[in-house]
């Protein structure tokens, strides 16, 4: 999932100049402790702290924080944050956790188990935030100690509630009535930035100087504007960012094209065409149909899109939505396909939607009940990658008799479209959660209670998919910590579900490239120091990574 920016006002062809003003400086004379930083978000800036919603720009791990810090680039222990330690009693119904104390909020005021609960309360009782599903209800025993107590066994909840909620002070959000929508203009955090200056073209981080954890050398991160995946690269060329992730030429002699510069690429993101699937929750068209789902499953040629569109930087994907190769060993030997086919299947595609009573128009392209098989795919403008893909599967795919229309949109309006279900298809990416665990992907983007109709916001099950047979599945995995053989019956059965309804098609498992300034900057994870997922638009990890980062030679 790669974020894109309009560069100011200006066109590519002004480029370097316009990087240069909206940084405020060049990349030679720029200040050494500032880092800039291109996250890749497409228009303008909206001003928006708020790390629920979901199209907040900044805040999870930077100014608000979680209570752990849960690394997915590898499986070890979490580390201690707002948090210090945690345990569960013997039938995983109640956890407890023991808070650090001498924190203050960047007001001043004193961080107390008062604030955790009130978080966890808002959480539990506002859908709209309630992302991972919580349900606990939360009591603070003093103030450094507080007690979640579940209705059933809820190991699975831990890393979620431990690292995914974001801690807020209760004399600032007590007086925000709708949590959901509130745009946090002013944030006050515990963490180890605060909000600087603000435009639409560019924002700044300003390190705390109060942090608990000390303050960082990264004295300012700059957030920029640009234009898209080649602006970018432009802006690598100038020296005039210091972080980016995102596709660039040549990715492999990145150290010989771009001087100063390394590059670490690791596999994240399950890139996929999302669909509104549910038409009883108000999806509409074809997309609405699991023959077609599966049919254009079948028409995509991955091998010609990851060579045109990510520098075969992508790799195979599984239909059961596991991550490869991270997830081998819970892979289901029940799917049909375990992997993905590289190559397009034209014959079985055209056999499922005959099959489903689609009849080929003299136009090649399939039709039902008078209605053509034509989708508009929503794409953000810049994504130059997956605007590759799309451009490549429209042509692909035509020779299955589909024909899907990319259509470009800002990034704001395409948010807003996913979050709603106003859209027939998008691209974009299945994201992993808190822990090295599919569990969390499935309660995510696949459970019944992470969605919503057209209309109201889903976070972030955007496709509306709804399963019984993969909730009740998910309720039993929640119920069993990581590790429990038992768990697999239930990974079996939520994959081959997915497999059959495809409510998010498969296209490949993303290899998420990051470029760095080494020279500037040291510190930077690597894949011999995984210490966080490196990715400039991952959160809490990119917080992570600003407080560990120091400017060269300091």
């Amino acid at each position: 999932m790669f974020l894109h920016k309009r560069l100011c006002a200006f066109g590519l062809t002004v480029l370097v100049a316009a990087t240069a003003a909206c940084s405020g400086s060049t990349g030679a004379s720029r200040s050494r402790d500032t880092l800039v930083v291109y996250t890749g978000q497409a228009g303008d800036f909206q001003l928006n702290f708020n790390p629920y919603a979901p199209t907040q720009i900044e805040g999870p791990g930077t100014i608000y924080e979680p209570l752990f810090f849960f690394n997915i680039a590898k499986d070890g222990p979490p580390k201690p944050m707002l948090g210090t330690e945690f345990g569960w009693n013997a039938d995983g119904t109640e956890l407890s956790v023991t808070l650090r104390d001498g924190v203050t909020w960047s007001d001043g005021e004193k961080f107390t188990a008062e604030d955790v609960k009130f978080t966890l309360d808002m959480v539990a009782k506002t859908p709209a935030v309630n992302k991972t599903g919580f349900k606990g209800t939360t009591t603070a025993v003093d103030d450094t100690h507080v007690v979640v107590k579940f209705p059933e066994p809820s190991y699975m909840d831990g890393p979620q509630v431990l690292g995914q909620l974001w801690i807020m002070p209760e004399h600032v959000w007590k007086n925000y009535p709708t949590p959901a929508t509130e745009v946090n203009a002013s944030p006050v955090g515990t963490g180890p930035f605060q909000l600087g200056e603000f435009k639409a073209q560019s924002f700044t981080l300003r390190s705390n100087p109060k942090y608990w954890g000390g303050e960082p050398a990264v004295k300012q991160v700059r957030y920029l504007s640009l234009s898209g995946n080649q602006a970018g690269v432009d802006a690598l060329k100038a020296g005039s960012i210091d972080w980016q992730t995102g596709p660039i030429p040549d990715i492999k002699d990145v150290e010989k094209n771009y001087p100063g510069y390394k590059a670490v690429t690791l596999p994240l993101n399950q890139v996929a065409l999302f669909t509104c699937s549910n038409a009883q929750l108000g999806c509409q068209g074809a997309q609405t149909d699991p023959a077609v789902r599966r049919a254009i499953y079948h028409g995509m040629n991955r091998t010609q899109i990851n060579s045109l569109a990510f520098q075969n930087t992508g790799s195979e994907m599984s239909p059961g939505y596991t991550l490869q190769p991270r997830d081998s060993a819970l892979l289901s030997s029940k799917l049909t396909d375990r992997m993905a086919p590289m190559n397009a299947d034209v014959a079985k595609a055209t056999e499922l939607l005959t099959s489903a009573g689609y009849v080929k128009g003299a136009d090649g392209v399939f039709a039902k009940d008078g209605k053509p098989l034509a989708l508009t795919v929503k794409v953000v403008a810049g994504w130059t990658d997956y605007i590759t893909a799309l451009e490549t599967l429209s042509q692909q795919l035509l020779q299955i008799g589909v024909k899907i229309t990319p259509q470009q949109l800002s990034w704001n309006e395409w948010a807003d479209a996913r979050g709603r279900g106003q859209f027939e298809l998008l691209i974009d990416s299945v994201e992993q959660g808190p822990a090295p665990d599919p569990y969390y992907t499935y309660s995510y983007f696949f459970s019944t209670a992470t969605t919503a109709p057209v209309g109201q916001a889903a976070n972030p099950n955007f496709s509306r998919f709804s399963n019984p047979v993969v909730d009740a599945a998910l309720a039993e995995l929640k119920k069993t910590d990581r590790g429990n053989p038992a768990r697999q019956s239930h990974y079996d059965t939520i994959q081959v579900e997915l497999e059959k309804s495809m409510p998010y098609i498969p296209v490949l498992t993303g290899g998420v490239p990051n470029e760095y300034n080494d020279k500037a900057f040291t510190g930077w994870p690597t894949k011999d120091d995984l210490y966080a997922f490196p990715a400039v638009w991952k959160r809490p990890d990119a917080s992570q990574v600003y407080a560990k980062l120091k400017p060269a030679g300091s």
